[in-house]
């Protein structure tokens, strides 16, 4: 979400910037302000604003419109295919390859390792787990998370391989992929 008038750099700016970066580039972007003349909503949808809503606004609607924005860009920012180390998750097979040989885990298992293989090397908090992996409407306990990570280390961890899952004490876990 960008506003037109922000201080020492204007909206539009930032997101020709944004859409000129290889990293950036295929960011959602919505500008929201007050801005509202015809004029201005074409100039900003053509810099490259993927929506524009003008100040005032109706808050559903603009949730609606971020949620649309974000199902727009999954497909393309969501690999078939993760590799972190030497573990290789196939989402569209639900098959995890550690060194050539095949790791059997459950469902949830599936899951939490496709979320930690999407966020390699950060520390991910319990919540942020409970919602990436079951949802934000799942009435689950945090030390649930905890049982799945237990049960997806033993999964992932035969004979000398290194252990991926690092615990943060006080903060949560990191995947910090695999190498050894």
């Amino acid at each position: 979400v960008l506003d037109w008038m922000l201080p020492g750099l204007s909206g539009i700016e930032l997101c020709r910037r944004i859409r000129r970066a290889d990293a950036t580039r295929g960011v959602p972007i919505l500008m929201l302000t007050a801005r509202g003349e015809e004029s201005d909503r074409v100039r900003g949808l053509s810099t490259g604003a993927d929506d524009y809503v003008v100040k005032p606004f109706s808050v559903p609607e603009m949730i609606a419109r971020v949620k649309a924005l974000l199902r727009r860009a999954s497909p393309d920012r969501i690999a078939d295919v993760l590799r972190a180390g030497d573990i290789t998750l196939d989402r569209n097979a639900h098959r995890v390859m550690r060194r050539e040989r095949e790791v059997r885990m459950g469902p949830t298992e599936f899951r939490l390792l496709s979320f930690f293989m999407e966020n390699v090397g950060r520390v991910l908090s319990r919540q942020q787990l409970l919602d990436g992996v079951w949802g934000r409407d799942a009435f689950i306990d945090g030390r649930t998370v905890d049982v799945h990570v237990g049960r997806l280390r033993k999964a992932l961890v035969r004979g000398n391989d290194r252990d991926p899952i690092r615990t943060v004490r006080g903060a949560g876990y990191v995947f910090e992929g695999a190498v050894g």
